[in-house]
């Protein structure tokens, strides 16, 4: 495994779920990891626990907020080397009863929270001719799925954005990337779950089997899994390796 000694790392909604094992993956590489986050319990949990070197509290969809909390992430441990891009979430809703509130709410969370945290990291990491960036985006952003149309455009942007930012960087030293996970072993997905069987009664068992029908692997991906690929893509040797969308999603993509 490539040593990401030296390199301080922010990893947004690092405070469970994937976040919280990517932060775990590469402060087992050897980075100091910064976890962001709008829950200070959590956040205070993955520092104790050391998977991260420390937190900062911020909500991702307020960009001057949130470049103020990196910055002194970045006083206190180094400049950013690595951002991970992974705070968002879902609501369902079928596309008649998705309004525009709840389109602002997925593209604020899950594309403009990408855009901030980026903001806030890139001049920095271009003028040291180094960085890395990966947006945890989701096979939502490669396919469609029902009910979940606002999440779905939010996370089709994102792969967009790093398509096309990965052009505008190629030449910097800084990588832009994205990992796409499929259905995740995480307290999001156990939630969704409880509301789909309070909302039609199914059992869990039976609202989990439609949830992975699609992946060939036949359960969830492990939140492990994910972090994987995302330290994958934040190695020194990976600098060929932008404007890339990664699935970790058993095959279904």
């Amino acid at each position: 495994m490539a040593s990401l000694e030296g390199h301080h790392a922010i990893v947004t909604g690092g405070g469970r779920g994937i976040g919280r094992a990517v932060a775990r993956a590469l402060s087992g590489a050897g980075a100091a990891v910064t976890v962001v986050g709008r829950q200070e319990a959590a956040l205070a949990d993955a520092a104790a626990a050391g998977d991260a070197a420390g937190y900062v509290i911020a909500d991702v969809t307020d960009a001057r907020a949130l470049r103020q909390e990196i910055e002194r992430a970045a006083a206190l441990r180094g400049p950013i080397a690595i951002l991970v891009a992974n705070a968002g979430a879902a609501e369902s809703a079928p596309f008649a009863k998705s309004d525009d509130a709840l389109f602002r709410r997925m593209i604020d969370l899950n594309l403009m929270g990408v855009v901030h945290a980026t903001h806030a990291v890139l001049a920095g990491m271009i003028a040291r001719g180094f960085g890395r960036i990966v947006a945890v985006a989701s096979t939502a952003g490669l396919k469609g799925y029902p009910y979940v149309t606002a999440y779905c455009a939010a996370k089709h942007a994102v792969v967009g954005l790093v398509r096309a930012l990965a052009l505008e960087t190629a030449r910097t030293g800084v990588t832009v990337n994205a990992v796409c996970p499929g259905y995740t072993d995480t307290d999001l997905v156990r939630q969704s779950l409880d509301r789909i069987g309070q909302k039609t009664g199914r059992p869990r068992e039976e609202a989990l089997a439609a949830m992975i029908k699609d992946n060939p692997l036949g359960r969830l991906i492990r939140p492990e899994e994910v972090a994987a690929a995302v330290l994958a893509l934040c190695a020194a040797d990976a600098s060929a390796m932008t404007g890339e969308t990664l699935a970790v999603a058993g095959g279904e993509v």
